[in-house]
């Protein structure tokens, strides 16, 4: 996707100095068009108060959104990882541990993704939204939906955490970019 952006351009001629007045300026406007390539950010309703966190078991297969005082509010099923242990290197299948944040929620509608089984590309592999994680130094790892809702409760993905895509759209009411999100060891 492209963001057109309109600039005014100005350009301004220094007067000769055969000119009657030396100081004289010549202003010419131009409107002009310039396409900058933009990945599609999602706006999200944020809480009055940015409090909270995500805390994800492996072990149990679930994700649970806390409230600030580490309270569950929601609770859901997720896939994740096929490989136990701790992601070492991309390719891995396994899903990093530790403690990390929400770097951004992407409108991941159309995107496609190979699984490498034989089917090709899968629009609407990630669901409605990517909701990106800072986990440094992987990258490319978040929380996303599915068109495979029959994976969730397994050991499934290549390394992010799925969950089905009617679950998503709960979720996504209780985050925010910055939010912590603790991704438990298996």
């Amino acid at each position: 996707m492209k963001r057109v952006l309109f600039l005014l351009l100005a350009v301004v001629m220094a007067s000769c100095a055969t000119q009657h007045n030396p100081s004289a300026v010549h202003v010419v406007e131009r409107a002009v068009t310039v396409e900058v390539p933009v990945e599609k950010v999602v706006e999200v309703a944020v809480p009055q108060r940015l409090s909270g966190s995500i805390e994800i078991s492996k072990r149990d297969l679930r994700l649970m959104v806390l409230d600030s005082l580490s309270r569950p509010m929601l609770t859901l099923p997720i896939a994740c990882g096929i490989n136990y242990g701790q992601k070492e290197e991309e390719g891995d299948m396994k899903t990093p541990e530790g403690n990390f944040t929400i770097r951004e929620i992407n409108d991941s509608s159309a995107w496609k993704h190979d699984f490498k089984d034989g089917l090709g590309l899968i629009e609407g592999a990630y669901g409605p939204y990517f909701i990106r994680l800072w986990t440094n130094p992987h990258t490319g790892i978040g929380i996303h939906g599915t068109h495979l809702p029959s994976s969730i409760g397994s050991r499934a993905t290549e390394g992010c955490i799925r969950l089905t895509n009617d679950d998503l759209k709960r979720l996504i009411r209780y985050i925010y970019v910055g939010m912590p999100v603790r991704i438990l060891p298996d």
